[in-house]
């Protein structure tokens, strides 16, 4: 049973961890590099008939070449609001319509811009980790719990306690590497 308590708490925890290096993948995927990614367009939302819809869901987005992305439209209709919601988002990136796709020309980062783009890189990976870190705070009240209560042994608690360290120092690696190689993307010229 006791082994059970610690499972469930280290399991929770994992979770937890997991759940913050996929938010920060997400948000790193989002910044813009100088490459084209569909990614970049996630959070865009388009006045689809007086619902704000996430570009995504309105349209197919495709890659042709590595500095341009096309936006075609499921409804035409919404072409329009399509360019107004990417020219409203902080892109920087100008809509070229032809009446039946939108085309995105990425343009080659200046380097001001890339420091700044490594600084927001940073600030997210540390987010990241003080999420990762914040999980396994949780998870370790928790253990130091039951241990008070004697719902596990002081000898399954120092062990649970070394396992939960063991993932978190895993999972803040896993975040490190995720943030090197945006770093390294975004650098790239």
């Amino acid at each position: 049973m006791a082994q059970d308590l610690v499972s469930d708490v280290i399991k929770r925890a994992e979770e937890c961890m997991h759940h913050a290096q996929e938010t920060l993948g997400h948000d790193l995927a989002a910044i813009r590099t100088g490459r084209a990614s569909p990614a970049l367009l996630d959070k865009i939302r388009v006045d689809y008939y007086g619902v704000p819809t996430p570009l995504p869901q309105v349209a197919a987005i495709a890659v042709p070449e590595s500095r341009t992305l096309t936006i075609q439209p499921w409804d035409r209709s919404v072409l329009g609001a399509i360019e107004k919601a990417i020219l409203k988002s902080d892109l920087g990136l100008t809509p070229a319509s032809d009446g039946k796709l939108v085309r995105l020309v990425i343009p080659p980062l200046t380097e001001d811009r890339r420091k700044e783009l490594v600084k927001l890189t940073k600030r997210r990976v540390e987010e990241g980790r003080v999420h990762i870190r914040n999980c396994r705070r949780d998870a370790h009240e928790e253990l130091k719990k039951l241990e008070k209560d004697k719902k596990i042994s002081e000898d399954d608690s120092r062990r649970a306690l070394e396992r939960l360290q063991k993932n978190t120092d895993g999972a803040i690696a896993e975040v490190d590497r995720a943030g090197a190689r945006k770093e390294q993307e975004v650098l790239e010229v």
